[in-house]
């Protein structure tokens, strides 16, 4: 592994304890880790095989994380006849699910570099995939062929093997082919644990036990998740409050916090997706468990009833990440832009609140501090000495950033920056810089990807 130096950045965006910004620094990365920030690092401390990166006119920002995603539903976007919009969220998943069983094994694979590449061309080097979705006839081996996809591309990625078990003639809405027996959910989340899951800083591979959601699970498929991530000491994932309490109250008298909460699905080791309907008990629970919330803001657009109450959550010390969620209810892979729609969907609704918006750089804290917190990767997140090397560049000399190069910690909040990133860089190697894929074939990539669609999803359409 090669040692970098981004010479002379214009600014280098710490996101630490301070919220320092470095003005006209050095960065100096080391094997996978970053080993000094000044100004003008002197060449006694620079190793000699180190590649020089001119910084001039660059703002250097730590890599995003995303919390939450689907990666296979890049096959099915753009799509507007499965907009939310029409529907609620558990009249979708009935229309939905049935198209997403007739993905196999290669699908999981090509979606998987698609939903990967897009993240990195935007600055995202860690990346937590909520697979659950298992057809009968794709075998259990999609999320082995994601950590190859993952490693093909160099992406820090954390798999959570999720699952449904609950049939569709019990009141769920999975079809039969995409539910699994508890036992076949939980021995095959031990497996990929034994597998893959390794706990030391800087590791790229980990693995979370994530069941998909109390609607389409039995109660045991939850208990016996949490006794497992325990044992395994790996973390637990789930959606929650997107739409599904009063269901879970007509099911069982409790609303899904509750219900959570009841059977031990809490905790530091814990973080759930969406949680868009939870009134202010429901988030003072989470707080006083310290349970996180992975913020998805797009789908928010569609399903169009309430907006993630942040600035509430934030006030009552929950734990903050952001998602891109599944691309059938985002249709993109940009977690950069999330941090702008994050941002500008509470600004949108702050009167209707009796607590302030965050400032705009704590979205970007959230993508990055936010989510290294909510995986437990307490050397993600920030750029400082010690810390992974993974970080994005944007090249400021352009049109489209002038007047804004005084507050670089507020830039992409308040700007809604859609275009690729000039550089990532993912445990000390880049992985992408001026619009290639270092020693990949973007085209050939795409097109294998897209053969697929057409072989499977279009005919069913």
């Amino acid at each position: 592994m090669n040692n970098t130096l981004f010479k002379s950045c214009d600014a280098i965006v710490s996101c630490d304890d301070n919220s320092t910004v470095h003005q006209n620094a050095d960065l100096l990365v080391v094997g996978n880790s970053i080993s000094k920030i000044a100004s003008n690092i002197p060449e006694s401390d620079i190793p000699a095989n180190t590649d020089v990166i001119d910084g001039t006119g660059h703002f250097v920002y730590p890599g995003l994380i995303n919390t939450h995603h689907h990666f296979f539903q890049c096959f099915v976007r753009n799509h507007a006849h499965l907009d939310w919009t029409k529907y609620s969220v558990i009249e979708w998943l009935d229309l939905i699910y049935p198209l997403f069983s007739k993905l196999d094994e290669a699908c999981f694979y090509h979606s998987s570099i698609a939903a990967m590449g897009e993240l990195i061309k935007h600055g995202c080097t860690t990346a937590f995939d909520h697979q659950y979705n298992f057809p009968r006839h794709a075998g259990k081996n999609i999320v082995d062929r994601q950590f190859e996809a993952a490693e093909l591309l160099g992406m820090r990625f954390h798999a959570g093997r999720g699952g449904n078990t609950l049939p569709k003639s019990e009141g769920s809405t999975i079809p039969d082919e995409m539910c699994e027996t508890t036992d076949e959910f939980i021995a095959d989340c031990a497996r990929l644990i034994d597998t893959y899951h390794d706990s030391q800083p800087y590791s790229m591979r980990q693995v979370a036990v994530a069941p998909c959601q109390p609607v389409n699970s039995y109660i045991e498929t939850f208990k016996e998740s949490i006794a497992l991530a325990r044992d395994k000491k790996v973390l637990l994932h789930s959606h929650v409050g997107e739409g599904e309490s009063e269901v879970i109250r007509q099911r069982t008298g409790l609303r899904t916090v509750d219900w959570c909460e009841n059977i031990g699905f809490v905790g530091s080791d814990v973080w759930l997706a969406h949680c868009w309907e939870l009134n202010g008990s429901e988030i003072k629970q989470l707080a006083k468990t310290q349970t996180g919330v992975s913020h998805c803001p797009e789908p928010v657009y569609l399903v169009g009833a309430e907006v993630t109450p942040i600035p509430e959550m934030q006030a009552a010390g929950v734990r903050i990440g952001l998602g891109v969620d599944g691309a059938a209810s985002n249709d993109n892979s940009n977690l950069m832009h999330c941090i702008h729609s994050a941002y500008m969907l509470q600004a949108l609704v702050a009167s209707q609140h009796n607590f302030p918006v965050p400032k705009p750089k704590l979205f970007l804290n959230y993508a990055t501090r936010g989510g290294a917190d909510l995986l437990n990767r307490p050397e993600l997140g920030s750029l400082a000495p010690g810390q992974a090397a993974d970080l994005f560049t944007l090249d400021t000399r352009k049109v489209e950033y002038v007047g804004a190069l005084h507050d670089p910690e507020s830039l992409i909040a308040k700007l809604g920056i859609t275009t690729n990133v000039d550089l990532t860089m993912i445990n000390g190697r880049i992985v992408w810089r001026n619009g290639e894929f270092p020693g990949l074939d973007e085209h050939k990539m795409a097109a294998e990807a897209q053969s697929h669609v057409q072989r499977v999803v279009y005919k069913h359409l």
